[in-house]
């Protein structure tokens, strides 16, 4: 039972670092915030840099993981330079990667509003601003979410607690025997005892020891710089060295923590500043330059990174470094590099001499050329299968790197910034959140100059992210301006112009397929192979062979489609891995319609397992939709439901908005499949209203089929009760549709057996009358969901209704004309009522309730 208890607890924790040491003291703290949190939605932590606030948090936070449904969730701040970026990196943090950049703490609050979860904000002090903005959005906007912040000074908006963060407890100066009980004294004795396994606490050195963390004022870092120099000094040296210290802090704190006036206690920040600029003076001319240097990395970085930005020769000193504890010994990242960290404390302590010694602007320059340098090298990884997986791993351990370079290169740098967003552009792709970069690309755009090769590559990288979005006519726009410019400069002036008009014209191609163009796409798919058959470039020529195969496919030529497919798959050059696990999706959507359904079931397997293993989430989620129709074909409605389940939360975490609207279609079919008649024609519904007349670029079930089943579906109800289901269907939104296939994507489904929906591609199945019984479609309950509706009041189910409508308490306590707190303490009982705990829960019961 308590291993168990314990795999639970550390399941709801989300982004935490495992604790590699022994969490010591504060046991009362970790209890009074924990109650805090529980009668205040927004608690910050505050106190000097090094107080322990980051580790107390992650304390509290297990302290509390079982008490939220969805969680407990970390978001680092630390690496974040820009206020602007706030929102963004908690919205990663938190999964969510679709944030706009207007507005996006208010979208994020949004995208929140159904959730329950505890998220800890670490590291506020540097951007206090924005975080308080965001706290404040949150509290108005996600009734659920409590939030623990970490930082040097509160927020100071409405609702929030401050708790200030006190040292550990020090020794009585009166009683030196107790010592060893003592907060202070026992962190420093088990962190002295890791750095000399010799070192023993007796009363001679926990006499020094009581002496020594006082004079560190009880701040946790202070103590734990100073035990790692228990095996090179001993206590006594420790301590003297210590008071020398001192005396260079004359002249003002180093760490300049105390530009606020009077918030912090100066003795404080001396205590630390004397911890660090200790190590700091341990290092000679050379090795602090680097370590001045080196801290302009936001992240882990590599030698060869501490050489980019501290010159050659910076290897050594980075040794030196780790030696002095003011870096963590290297780490042994997956994509077989070493890396080293700097404490956030000591970054910010580099960071400053680094501006003091007017190095900054310097280190930041060298930084961004250093990861585009990186960024490049790793992008022609994705471009060969060969060294695909190594470009990815690459690209996943700079990440922060490269995200903290491309922010400080937009503002400073606008060129480099340009170059270091396209070269990223490949690895957005297989993560799946190109769609969410399109206000970045469209800001990198401006600084392009017309005609330049980087200005065709932005505008085809905003063409494929319109089209991604379901937007035909902006996709169109940018590929046509490309093809227009390029047609108009004449002969090639460099070698990637025939490789640009390739990929352009393949973009068209695609587009025009979208918006219903059929014959117009195909001619752009023939000029794109003559393109990329003259270039010379075979990996180009299967990307237009790919075109014309899908175009091939919407004219009806299931045959020549399959032809060019093949064709493109057998080029031996080397070229991108998406590409191929693309013409994989082609390959199975025309076996599957040719009623070749174990080829296509051993391309599509063969796909899938391609794209698990890089994480290509672009092309898995279109896979998924093949693999979900083939289940259903081959009655497999266990693996249909769970494929389809898969599918679609990938297609709402990357926000394709075509792939979204063809599970919302195969939803309707696994419907029909499963004798749910109302809910495959409310979700047939759903995708038509949503997708108006523009045709599912995945293709689809057959149409006469799809007629079919509808057709029976909707005899089978009769006329009112499909009326209805057809209109609650056109009525949902996207979000809300998404939400309800999921739902029906995770619910226990009747059995297969006889039901009107059986997978027969040809002939229409038999309408079986035992299907009646689930045609109202009022009864669907998804995993974990409550059923007590019946035991809801005729109120408290409008304020289900509401909820599920996505209306926040402060908006369903304006329309009710009630206050806030009564719509809390409603929601109270209707969660002890229904047992759903999070108000997703709540919308999936309204929604199999028929509420909505």
């Amino acid at each position: 039972m308590e291993r168990s208890a314990a795999a639970e607890v550390t399941g709801s924790l989300h982004g935490f670092p495992a604790a590699l040491t022994s969490f010591i003291g504060r046991a009362d703290v970790v209890n009074e915030i924990a109650g805090q949190l529980g009668q205040d939605r927004l608690v910050t932590l505050t106190g000097p840099g090094g107080a322990g606030k980051t580790r107390l948090a992650g304390e509290v936070a297990r302290h509390l993981a079982s008490q939220s449904a969805d969680g407990v969730w970390l978001a680092e701040l630390a690496a974040v330079r820009d206020p602007a970026q706030v929102a963004a990196a908690v919205g990663a943090a938190l999964g969510i990667r679709d944030l706009p950049s207007v507005a996006a703490a208010d979208a994020l609050a949004r995208a929140l509003a159904r959730r329950q979860l505890l998220l800890v904000l670490d590291n506020c002090e540097h951007v206090i601003g924005a975080a308080a903005e965001l706290c404040g959005r949150l509290l108005l906007g996600a009734d659920d979410v409590r939030v623990l912040a970490t930082s040097r000074e509160p927020l100071r908006i409405a609702g929030e607690v401050r708790y200030r963060l006190g040292p550990l407890t020090l020794p009585d100066p009166e009683d030196l025997v107790a010592a060893a009980r003592c907060e202070a004294v026992e962190l420093f004795a088990d962190r002295a005892r890791r750095a000399d396994r010799g070192f023993v606490l007796d009363e001679q050195t926990a006499a020094m020891a009581a002496r020594l963390v006082a004079r560190l004022d009880g701040m946790p870092l202070a103590i734990e710089l100073a035990a790692a120099r228990v095996d090179a000094l001993g206590v006594a040296q420790l301590l003297d060295r210590l008071d020398d210290r001192f005396g260079l802090l004359a002249d003002g704190d180093r760490f300049g923590l105390l530009a606020d006036g009077d918030r912090l206690a100066e003795g404080r920040h001396r205590s630390l500043a004397a911890a660090v600029q200790w190590s700091y003076q341990l290092l000679d001319d050379f090795e602090r330059r680097v370590f001045r240097a080196v801290s302009v990395f936001p992240g882990p970085f590599t030698l060869d990174g501490a050489e980019a930005v501290a010159g050659s020769g910076a290897g050594r000193a980075v040794l030196r470094l780790v030696d002095c504890s003011l870096l963590a010994p290297p780490r042994y990242d997956p994509d077989g590099r070493s890396r080293y960290v700097m404490l956030e404390t000591l970054r910010a302590y580099g960071a400053g001499l680094l501006a003091e010694a007017g190095e900054d602007g310097a280190a930041s320059a060298a930084l961004a050329d250093y990861a585009l340098a990186v960024a490049e090298e790793a992008a022609e990884g994705l471009h060969t299968r060969t060294w695909e997986v190594a470009g990815i791993r690459h690209f996943d351990a700079e990440s922060v790197t490269l995200r903290h370079a491309l922010a400080w290169a937009m503002e400073h740098d606008p060129a480099t910034g340009l170059r270091l967003a396209l070269a990223q552009v490949p690895w957005w792709q297989l993560q799946g959140y190109l769609t969410h970069q399109a206000p970045l690309l469209a800001a990198v755009a401006e600084h392009a100059d017309i005609g330049s090769d980087e200005w065709y590559t932005v505008h085809l990288c905003l063409g494929q992210v319109a089209g991604q979005s379901a937007d035909p006519a902006a996709a169109l726009e940018h590929f046509t301006m490309v093809r227009d410019v390029l047609d108009d400069t004449g002969p090639p002036a460099t070698p990637a112009r025939p490789v640009l008009l390739a990929l352009c014209l393949a973009g068209r191609s695609s587009t025009l397929i979208q918006a219903g163009r059929v014959a117009e796409a195909a001619e752009e798919s023939r000029r794109a192979l003559a393109v990329a058959e003259a270039s010379g470039y075979q990996g180009l020529e299967a990307v237009a062979l790919a075109s014309l195969s899908i175009a091939a496919w919407y004219t009806g030529d299931r045959d020549g489609a399959l032809q060019l497919a093949r064709r493109a798959q057998r080029i031996p050059e080397e070229f991108a891995g998406s590409l191929q696990r693309g013409l994989g999706q082609i390959v199975t959507m025309v076996l599957t319609e040719t009623g070749d359904l174990a080829a296509a079931d051993e391309v599509c397997t063969a796909a899938l397992a391609s794209c698990r293993k890089v994480g290509d989430l672009t092309n898995l989620s279109g896979q998924l939709w093949h693999k979900t129709i083939l289940d259903l074909r081959a009655d497999r409605i266990g693996d249909a439901t769970a494929h389809l389940r898969e599918q679609l939360q990938i297609a709402m975490h990357t926000g394709q908005r075509p792939v979204l609207l063809a599970g919302l279609d195969c939803c309707g079919r696994l419907c029909a499949a499963t004798r749910r008649p109302a809910e495959a024609v409310t979700m047939w519904a759903a995708r038509a209203a949503l997708a108006g007349p523009m045709p599912l670029v995945h293709g689809s079930i057959d149409p006469a089929l799809r007629a079919e089943l509808r057709h029976q579906a909707e005899q089978l109800l009769g006329a009112a009760r499909a009326h209805a289901a057809r209109e609650r269907g056109a009525a949902m939104s996207l979000a809300a549709a998404a939400e309800y296939a999921l739902m029906l994507a995770t619910a226990q489904p009747p059995s297969a057996q006889n039901g009107f929906g059986a997978s027969r591609p040809a002939a229409a199945p038999a309408i079986d009358q035992a299907a009646d019984g689930a045609a109202d479609g009022a009864a669907v309950n998804g995993a974990g969901i409550g059923t007590g509706v019946d035991k809801l009041s005729p109120r408290e189910r409008e304020l289900v209704t509401l909820v599920a409508q996505g209306r926040t308490d402060a908006q369903i306590a304006a329309q009710l004309y009630i206050s806030v707190r009564t719509v809390s303490s409603h929601l109270d009982r209707i969660r002890d009522k229904t047992g759903c705990r999070r108000r997703a829960d709540l919308t999936r019961l309204a929604l199999s309730a028929g509420l909505v």
